[in-house]
């Protein structure tokens, strides 16, 4: 009961603040990452429930935080937002995020998906998954150590090791089970890949289309979106055939991959900051990162688009994402080491 209750106060202060701010004026720069076409609906909500205008400057992660990093106390950003933890706390190291208080925020984001520090939240997830040919693997990998299984030699397409989904994959492996057996797991994806690593995750699926790979791997998402309409390569009977796995459903969990966003640290609008960090945690917001993008609400509780629903219920893996984060570098080292490309 008490649960509840204190469930149904954050909500109705979320509502209140957002009536509060109805009346306010001025704007939000907000600094984005996010490529999606969808998050307009996002940001014209916003504006609509608090009057607050947003002008956003999109770019990659990195120009991003290195953009903010030179502009210094004159920067005009109030807010990032970034996918990947490594890149959230890649922003946090390079000093471009401020910590806040938000009794919203700390109620509604888990704690294992926000910063110590109160320097970044997540948003939304995605689980990192296997997806196969059912027609050629009768018996698919049912964890990520079984990707380098020599049974499945010749069969495996994944992306380059310069992307970050990559990295963060392989830093979570390094957190579970150990540099050493990191790198020879990393040896044997290298020695049962289809192909050169190509491509971004769209295309991962595609290849299991198009028959120049049996498994891959790939944010759910992606799968999630053609199921829910058109995606070019895969419509239709092109995805029938196609099976997926969450992985070490009895170990470890199914990886994650989590986005979110800090207060800028030069912040000039941090007041209207930390409310548009509040309304992306809100139900009406986390409701449209599944219903919009095909991802996980980060707030418990929230209902799924029938996209994402359609994938099945798992477990995620529960480790510490902030330490993930730490071992990326390490993850290069081990990339190059075994000729990851």
């Amino acid at each position: 009961m008490k649960k509840t209750t204190t469930a149904l106060l954050i909500c109705a202060t979320t509502a209140s603040a957002f009536a509060s701010a109805a009346m306010a004026e001025g704007e939000l720069n907000l600094y984005s990452s996010r490529h999606y076409d969808t998050d307009e609906r996002l940001y014209s909500d916003f504006t609509d429930l608090t009057g607050i205008t947003i002008n956003r400057i999109d770019g990659k992660a990195d120009e991003l935080i290195t953009r903010m990093e030179a502009e210094g106390v004159n920067s005009p950003a109030d807010v990032l937002l970034t996918v990947d933890t490594s890149r959230l706390e890649r922003a946090k190291d390079a000093g471009v995020l401020q910590s806040i208080d938000s009794d919203i925020l700390e109620a509604r984001v888990p704690s294992a998906l926000q910063d110590a520090d109160n320097q970044w939240f997540g948003f939304s997830q995605r689980a990192r998954i296997i997806f196969y040919d059912k027609t050629d693997v009768p018996n698919p990998p049912m964890d990520y150590v079984s990707l380098a299984d020599p049974a499945f030699e010749g069969m495996v397409c994944h992306r380059s090791s310069t992307n970050v989904y990559s990295q963060t994959l392989l830093a979570a492996v390094i957190e579970n089970f150990g540099s050493e057996a990191a790198t020879e797991w990393a040896q044997g994806v290298v020695n049962n890949f289809a192909r050169d690593p190509q491509g971004g995750d769209t295309d991962q699926l595609r290849g299991l289309v198009s028959g120049e790979c049996d498994i891959s791997i790939a944010n759910t998402y992606y799968f999630a979106r053609a199921l829910r309409k058109d995606v070019d390569g895969l419509s239709g009977d092109a995805i029938a055939n196609i099976g997926w796995v969450f992985p070490a459903q009895n170990a470890e969990g199914a990886h994650m991959n989590l986005s979110g966003g800090g207060v800028a640290a030069h912040s000039p609008n941090r007041d209207n900051a930390v409310t548009f960090m509040e309304y992306l945690a809100s139900d009406q917001a986390q409701q449209y990162f599944s219903a919009g993008n095909d991802e996980y609400p980060a707030v418990p509780g929230v209902g799924l688009s029938p996209s994402v629903a359609a994938l099945g219920l798992f477990r995620p893996d529960a480790v510490d994402l902030t330490e993930v984060a730490k071992n990326v570098p390490e993850a290069q080292m081990i990339f190059n080491q075994v000729g990851w490309e």
